[in-house]
C-alpha cells in the first residue's frame, strides 16, 4: 500500500511522529508521537490547505510517497459519534489516537478524514515493531496550483 504526506523540506526525509507530538492534532494529544498520512496525494494536499491560510503557505513543500508492506497490521476507526469531526469534540478523537499508540497492537490506524468525507487518513505508529519495514519511496517537490491564490 502507498500513502502520502506533505511536509516542508526540513522534515521530508524523516518519519518520526515528533512533529505531531509538539502540538497535538485531531488524533493525538500533545506529547504523543504519530505520523499522519493520507490515502492519496489529493487528500494530503487538502489536509494541508484546511490547516494553513493560503497566503501563509510555504513554498518548500515536498510530496512524500510512503510504501507500507502488505504484512503490516492495520486497525480502523469507523464507529464515531455524530459531529466527531468538529473542533468541539476533538478530545474524543485524541483519546482514540493516543490509545492506538499506547496499546501498540497495530502499526497503522485507518481513520476518516475530517476534511473530506468518505476519504481516509492512515496514522502510523512509529513504536510498533513493523514500523521498521515502512519506507519512504519518493520525495518530490510539491507546489499548490497557482489558481488557489488570489491575484494581486
Amino acid at each position: 500500500m502507498k500513502v502520502y504526506r506533505i511536509s516542508t523540506q526540513l522534515f521530508a526525509e524523516e518519519l518520526s511522529g515528533v512533529g505531531a507530538a509538539l502540538f497535538g492534532n485531531r488524533w493525538n494529544t500533545k506529547g504523543t508521537e504519530m505520523i499522519y498520512t493520507a490515502e492519496s496525494r489529493a487528500l494530503a494536499a487538502f489536509e494541508v490547505l484546511v490547516h494553513l491560510p493560503l497566503p501563509t503557505l510555504p513554498d518548500n513543500f515536498k510530496m512524500i510517497e510512503i510504501d507500507i508492506p502488505d504484512h503490516v497490521k492495520i486497525d480502523g476507526v469507523f464507529d464515531l459519534p455524530d459531529n466527531w469531526n468538529n473542533n468541539i469534540n476533538i478530545k474524543q478523537t485524541e483519546k482514540i489516537g493516543d490509545k492506538f499508540i499506547l496499546n501498540n497492537e497495530y502499526c497503522l490506524l485507518k481513520v476518516p478524514s475530517a476534511a473530506v468525507k468518505g476519504d481516509y487518513n492512515y496514522l502510523i505508529n512509529p513504536f510498533h515493531e513493523d514500523f521498521s519495514s515502512i519506507r519512504i519511496r519518493i520525495i518530490e517537490n510539491f507546489f499548490f496550483d497557482e489558481r488557489l491564490f488570489p491575484e494581486n
